[in-house]
């Protein structure tokens, strides 16, 4: 255990994503904590071997992934909040909320997008909201999970969002035609 410590914290990422693909049964906090710290590696290989070994994790982690959404750290409050999502901790939701109003964008549309992956129906709000965000990123997150959710929006809401110029966006809209028909909300 202490060497798995030493190579999360001093390895390099080779040995990290050697030992991060061992540890997605673990369950012991310390050990946890080191896994959760890696979503915020400068490899984002070692990001990414991180974040499945969280999501494979068959334990009773959430309280740990939970916490760490107040972290400091935004990559980790970000990621984590997809990590959640990608578990299916429903439970979550509450936590993940206030990630809505975060000042990171990442985090924002992290938060976003795991709400709509968790289809939560009760953020219905902060997804219109989203809509508005100063932040295209964090607006095609919103976008996103109004799209999955097939919450229809007004016309003038539509119009909105295609005055940002932006292709990926005037797609999604056009989704959101289809769900939204005529008459929109």
């Amino acid at each position: 255990m202490e060497n798995i410590s030493k190579v999360l914290e001093n390895g390099s990422s080779k040995e990290k994503i050697k030992i991060l693909e061992t540890l997605d049964n673990v369950n012991n906090p310390e050990i946890l904590g080191k896994i959760i710290s890696q979503l915020d590696d400068d490899d984002i290989k070692v990001r990414g071997e991180a974040f499945s070994s969280l999501i494979l994790n068959k334990n009773k982690i959430s309280n740990f992934l939970i916490d760490s959404l107040k972290t400091a750290n935004k990559n980790i409050r970000g990621f984590a909040s997809l990590v959640l999502a990608n578990r299916n901790e429903t439970e979550a939701i509450p936590e993940i909320i206030k990630l809505v109003n975060d000042e990171r964008s990442m985090v924002r549309s992290c938060a976003l997008g795991a709400l709509g992956h968790l289809k939560a129906r009760e953020a219905r709000e902060i997804f219109l909201e989203g809509l508005a965000d100063s932040n295209l990123e964090v607006k095609k997150s919103a976008l996103q999970a109004i799209i999955d959710l097939k919450i229809s929006i007004s016309e003038e809401k539509i119009n909105e969002i295609l005055t940002e110029k932006d292709s990926e966006l005037e797609k999604m809209v056009s989704l959101i035609k289809k769900i939204s028909g005529p008459e929109g909300i």
